[in-house]
């Protein structure tokens, strides 16, 4: 708890690569031995690898979790009378999803987080705000989807939000247009998942002849594989919104259920950065040594924030690369990174080999 709330009372990206690598080696054996206290199955992953932490002499050397370990088992490291939320991963009918538990301690941590992070880059004025999707997602408040999870965390940096699509995923035209009158002359801050903008908030509005949101600052992530597959690129994407809405702030980011309010934001030069509050590594996929910077292999994720979960190092499926360490030219401090893909039908083996249900 002491790391969590150095970590959260700095700037987001003010502490430079060498004062992060001491905090995190301190904040990941502290997490590590927090959770193998208080979660059976991943203690019993630990016995498995013959985990000592005596072994870890720096950040690369902790153990970490494949992500698909939350698909196959519920892990927790509190009382389920603690757990305020449960988090789903988005998965089509049929498919195994991850399920992320939160206590109040977590979530609050998660949040203030994302506020930190999204202040940097918005400013701390709470914007008015369209969320691109349907406020039908968020009925069941107990049990969020990643979706839910994103449109209530991102929620929290606006206001007199409104809902662009109904139900149906049909354009709420009336409203926006109300919205925009309401609001002209003024900043707006849209978000929104990528696949959904582009399918069900751009076309649509392309074919009815577009709309003007000219003073609109865009913050969206994931959908890119199913927009990659439709021949749709990130250049085309914002020249595609500018064109047709006049969008010309837009700012992508990376992030995932399993480690909820610890996303990297896209700065103007194309790079995703990492906050203190969280830190990337890529694996060669042979052995799974750390790459070497600009070498592509897969990313794995840390998180200083996860305490009622053992979420704060998984290895992801996706293939990125390290583009630099406290030089972009944005003038963010940290690791900053580009995701170029996803392993394709392959499974992210490694620690949860080890793992029998008890």
């Amino acid at each position: 708890m002491k790391d969590i709330d150095q970590a959260l009372s700095n700037g987001p990206f003010s502490v430079n690569w060498t004062e992060k690598a001491e905090l995190y080696k301190t904040a990941l054996r502290d997490l590590t031995s927090h959770h193998r206290d208080n979660c059976a199955p991943y203690r019993r992953i630990l016995d498995g690898m013959s985990y000592d932490d005596r072994s870890c002499r720096g950040v690369l050397d902790f153990p970490y979790l494949p992500v698909r370990i939350f698909k196959m088992h519920e892990l927790a490291s509190v009382e389920r009378s603690q757990i305020i939320r449960t988090m789903t991963s988005s998965g089509t009918t049929g498919q195994s999803v991850s399920k992320i538990f939160l206590d109040r301690e977590t979530s609050a941590a998660q949040t203030k987080a994302l506020v930190r992070i999204t202040s940097d880059f918005l400013g701390s004025k709470r914007l008015p705000m369209i969320v691109v999707d349907s406020s039908e997602v968020l009925k069941d408040r107990l049990m969020f989807s990643a979706r839910g999870a994103g449109i209530l965390g991102f929620s929290m940096l606006g206001r007199e939000v409104v809902y662009a699509l109904d139900g149906d995923m049909r354009i709420n035209r009336g409203a926006l247009e109300d919205f925009l009158a309401k609001h002209s002359g003024r900043n707006i801050l849209l978000f929104g998942f990528t696949y959904m903008i582009w399918e069900h908030f751009y076309k649509p509005l392309a074919d009815s002849g577009g709309m003007n949101i000219e003073n609109g600052v865009l913050i969206h992530g994931g959908g890119w594989k199913k927009l990659e597959s439709a021949s749709v690129s990130a250049e085309q994407f914002k020249s595609s919104l500018r064109e047709t809405l006049g969008i010309t702030r837009v700012h992508n980011y990376y992030g995932m259920v399993e480690q909820t309010g610890s996303i990297f934001m896209e700065c103007g030069e194309g790079r995703l950065h990492c906050s203190v509050y969280s830190d990337v590594i890529t694996r060669r996929h042979r052995d799974f040594s750390p790459c070497d910077e600009g070498e592509a292999g897969l990313v794995q994720v840390l998180s200083l924030l996860p305490r009622s979960y053992p979420g704060h190092s998984i290895l992801t499926e996706d293939v990125g690369v390290v583009t630099g360490t406290d030089d972009c030219p944005c003038g963010r401090l940290g690791r900053t990174f580009k995701i170029i893909g996803r392993v394709q039908n392959a499974e992210a083996r490694g620690c949860s080999d080890t793992y029998e249900k008890g």
